[in-house]
């Protein structure tokens, strides 16, 4: 039997409850996520020759029950895990914890309870994933997701920065076009997000991409991330979402992109997806722009501002793209329109024609931050061909979600279905040309400049406040019943006041409901 969903994240969070009294909330996470990668790994794969992963002798879960109550138990369970790390080659990749860390776990008996009471939350039948495989397999990844999404509503600015929400993930996914590639003999499409988090945003982009014969999808996976603890939580992240293959690296990759060339030089790729930090203070650590050894910035009359790195990234993708690549990338609206640099670094995009199209997000969307955002559509093929952009204003499209908003199905497919059938939906989504944008508003990009918010105020008819009626509006709002039965407008309706637009009733209520 399938475990629920909900089950499981009752799960995770009795787990995190065994934690309290020492351990920060912000780690617990790290402690319960290293048990249930090394709990679904070893049901997964034990005794299983030719799988993905070893799981040796004195390395499953199964070492862990043994070890369960000891005096020792702490160091144990790390012994066992480490063992297990070793096997795979996986030391370093995954966020560093210690079953055995007396600061956090506290010592003696308390150590002991703690770390055993972990165990036996794991032990749970109901993620036995041994006899769970055909629908356990999401089922964790998105549990995995759904902690994520938790931690960061809990943790708020400190940690929100690598997460992105699911809903938000899946519409950049199907605004790239990736679900369009076919596979080809002697290609390989690739997929790269250079501040990949916990991995979320580049697990949904490749969800959507095709799969082969093996039921493997055909884009190579590529991901760096600057915080080595988040690095590890997006390579389980991947692992845990049947992507293992996928490459992840640690590190500052406006400082030290791991990814290059042959020629010391930024790897190209086919697909990039990016939700980076928004307006980046510390940018320039460990860099000087004006010298940079890959090139970011040439071609560029100017650089970004010193204290704010958000074209820093943009023009980093740009660079990691190649000729016919395409991106999607979460961006604050200050891109838009703000001035200086920025503006004569926007201007020299627009003259290359490589933004597609322009989404506007709800505001509160994303954990860390209630500033509004978009989503920008970068494609470097056919740009010679490329008239202007089209625009999509989707910030009124959302739910309540706590303190959150959220988007709906109906938004991401309302989203989706304009920017592929390229219409003009009055105050929702519009094509602007260049000439437009260029001659008409200077490079200004900001949306409402270009599509205005539809005016959804209810009219007040004054008179009919002060001296009762009907108003001459709300008649009118009824015009397919008067089109169908002309004769009744006129049978129970007469003008009260043709100067302020007032109507009053012909004939008694009454009578109208008895239809004489």
């Amino acid at each position: 039997m399938a475990v629920k969903k909900s089950e499981l994240y009752s799960i995770l969070w009795e787990a995190c409850n065994k934690l309290r009294g020492g351990v920060e909330p912000a780690r617990y996470k790290d402690y319960v996520l290293v048990l249930l990668f090394f709990k679904y790994v070893s049901d997964r794969y034990k005794n299983q020759p030719l799988a993905d992963f070893s799981v040796p002798e004195g390395a499953s879960f199964d070492d862990l029950i043994a070890v369960k109550g000891t005096s020792d138990v702490g160091e144990r369970v790390d012994i066992i895990i480490q063992k297990f790390l070793e096997a795979n080659k996986l030391q370093g990749s995954l966020p560093e914890v210690s079953f055995n860390n007396a600061e956090e776990l506290g010592s003696g008996k308390e150590l002991v309870d703690k770390v055993s009471g972990l165990i036996a939350v794991f032990q749970n039948p109901a993620i036995d994933f041994k006899y769970n495989r055909a629908s356990g397999d999401d089922i964790i990844g998105d549990a995995y997701e759904y902690f994520m999404m938790k931690f960061a509503q809990e943790s708020g600015k400190s940690k929100g920065q690598f997460y992105t929400p699911s809903e938000v993930s899946r519409t950049i996914a199907r605004l790239i076009g990736i679900g369009e590639i076919k596979q080809e003999p002697n290609k390989k499409w690739t997929l790269y997000d250079p501040a990949c988090g916990s991995g979320s945003l580049l697990i949904r982009a490749a969800d959507e991409a095709p799969v082969d014969e093996n039921g493997d999808t055909i884009v190579s996976i590529f991901g760096q991330e600057k915080d080595t603890s988040t690095a590890g939580l997006a390579k389980m992240n991947l692992i845990l979402h049947q992507k293992g293959t996928g490459e992840i690296c640690s590190g500052n990759t406006l400082q030290n992109p791991k990814y290059l060339d042959a020629h010391g030089q930024l790897r190209k790729f086919d697909f990039v997806v990016m939700n980076p930090p928004f307006s980046d203070k510390s940018w320039t650590d460990g860099i000087k722009p004006r010298e940079d050894e890959f090139k970011r910035f040439d071609g560029f009359a100017d650089i970004p501002p010193e204290k704010n790195g958000d074209y820093a990234w943009f023009l980093h993708v740009l660079k990691s793209l190649n000729s016919t690549g395409k991106a999607g990338i979460v961006m604050p609206h200050g891109i838009l329109f703000r001035g200086n640099s920025e503006e004569t670094i926007r201007k020299q995009i627009l003259e290359r024609k490589y933004i597609k199209a322009i989404v506007s997000l709800p505001a509160n969307l994303f954990f860390g931050t209630g500033i509004p955002a978009c989503i920008v559509i970068i494609d470097k093929e056919n740009t010679d061909k490329r008239k202007g952009i089209f625009l999509i204003d989707a910030s009124r499209g959302f739910k309540k979600d706590g303190n959150k908003n959220r988007l709906r199905e109906q938004d991401i497919e309302r989203i989706v279905q304009a920017y592929t059938n390229r219409e003009d939906v009055p105050g929702y989504a519009r094509f602007v040309t260049y000439n437009e944008i260029m001659e008409d508003n200077q490079g200004n990009l900001n949306i409402p400049r270009y599509i205005q918010k539809p005016d959804d105020t209810l009219p007040q008819n004054i008179s009919a406040h002060l001296h009762g009626g009907i108003p001459g509006n709300d008649i009118r709002s009824l015009q397919k019943l008067w089109n169908i039965s002309p004769a009744l407008k006129q049978a129970i309706l007469t003008y009260k006041d043709k100067a302020h637009d007032v109507y009053s009733l012909a004939i008694p209520s009454v009578e109208i409901e008895k239809g004489v």
